[in-house]
């Protein structure tokens, strides 16, 4: 298997050649259809899964039986890491978007890699409080905006998490279904498609199937964010 890959992921990024190497032979490839299921919550949980293509949703369930999405993943991000920490159950659903290849490592591998390697620990800690920090500010919006601007800044998220920047524009190339975008925003995909026609009537994004366009970023997040 080809170690490359791991440079795309902060926390092995600056690692030498000869040690990305080495992890990547700790590790096993695993490929996921869409719609598959890859983890469910409470499930018991002794891995840490690498995103090497694709992108997958990160869900609960509500009170009333609603999915809610909680994030959105794509290449060069990882997930299951709770587990591998504190060695209790998965705390929420793992489900592919689109086909799918991950590359896990198993919890005692991770750990000494820590040992060994305190600067992954670092570069982890990192990736972990920026993940709080957004989480802190997705609750903070679903709680103060109303609709439409919920599923504005869940647009922003999605062009942080699979976006490509190039001259002030974003293009998210798969986006996901309207009613995955409901459920992060917590509003019905109607509101979503009223939504979607809107901005691209006022000229900030266009949309080509899946592929969605902020025509310019900055003015989107200034507006929004």
């Amino acid at each position: 298997m080809n170690h490359l890959f791991l440079k795309n992921i902060p926390m092995f990024s600056e690692l030498k050649d000869d040690i990305l190497e080495k992890i990547i032979a700790l590790m096993q490839k695993r490929t996921y259809r869409k719609n598959n299921v890859i983890l469910m919550e409470e499930d018991a949980g002794d891995t840490l899964f690498f995103l090497n293509k694709g992108s997958v949703k990160i869900t609960r369930l509500s009170d009333d039986g609603r999915e809610v999405i909680l994030s959105i993943l794509g290449d060069g991000d990882f997930f299951g890491e709770m587990s591998i920490f504190d060695g209790e159950s998965r705390s929420a659903n793992v489900i592919a978007l689109e086909d799918t290849e991950v590359f896990i490592l198993k919890r005692g591998d991770f750990l000494d890699l820590l040992e060994k390697h305190p600067k992954i620990a670092i570069n982890l800690l990192q990736e972990l409080a920026r993940r709080l920090r957004k989480s802190d500010q997705q609750i903070e919006g679903l709680s103060l905006s109303d609709a439409e601007n919920r599923i504005a800044m869940s647009i922003i998220r999605l062009a942080e998490d699979l976006g490509v920047i190039k001259m002030g524009q974003v293009v998210i190339e798969n986006l996901p279904y309207q009613q995955d975008i409901a459920n992060m925003a917590g509003t019905s995909r109607e509101t979503v498609s009223r939504m979607l026609n809107l901005l691209q009537r006022k000229g900030l994004i266009q949309k080509k199937g899946r592929k969605l366009i902020i025509t310019n970023y900055e003015d989107f997040q200034k507006q929004f964010g």
